[in-house]
């Protein structure tokens, strides 16, 4: 069964509003990493209207500012399928996308039995149901040497079902400030 991987930037005070956060060489690197791993990428419409046309452009025109944005943007555009749960998205601007209006949860469960690399996904709404379904494998956590005050949080209108209990897999530490961390469901 494939993995569901979801990864995110946020801020010590658990702000993840995109906003709020600053990127850095370190960080396009650390995804780029990750994406080498997947064949799947699941977004909700807000994320996907983040991502797309805004990458596959900068991967089209090597229009990065740092060479390790071209490589993010490469390596997002090289991702085979992109899943958008939408019920107000009428098309996708990538060929390589599909629209679906079911719910998060049983697509997902799909998914996951589906041949293929690991399955990622980002964003706050989407995330924040496949983690209340239980249906999230491991969580890549970015955490920013910053204290935003206000913005957007994680799981803000998610109540669990029960704790989750995670074992810490990997961390490392960037020359920004930035800290990697690797959990898993245990």
């Amino acid at each position: 069964m494939r993995k569901l991987i979801f990864a995110i930037n946020t801020t010590l005070d658990g702000c993840c509003d995109h906003t709020k956060l600053t990127g850095g060489d370190d960080i396009y690197d650390y995804f780029v990493q990750l994406m080498r791993d997947v064949d799947l990428l699941v977004y909700g419409r807000k994320t996907y209207q983040l991502m797309v046309p805004f990458w596959p452009d900068v991967a089209k025109n090597h229009s990065g500012q740092t060479k390790a944005m071209n490589d993010f943007a490469q390596a997002f555009n090289s991702i085979e399928r992109i899943v958008v749960f939408s019920e107000s998205l009428d098309r996708a601007e990538a060929t390589n996308t599909r629209i679906v209006r079911t719910t998060p949860q049983d697509e997902v469960r799909k998914l996951k039995e589906e041949q293929g690399r690991n399955i990622l996904v980002g964003g706050v709404s989407v995330p924040s149901q496949l983690i209340a379904a239980g249906l999230v494998d491991e969580y890549r956590v970015i955490v920013q040497p910053i204290v935003a005050g206000q913005g957007r949080r994680l799981l803000d209108d998610t109540h669990l079902q029960e704790r989750l209990q995670l074992k810490l897999a990997e961390s490392k530490s960037f020359n920004s400030g930035c800290v990697a961390l690797r959990y898993v469901k245990q």
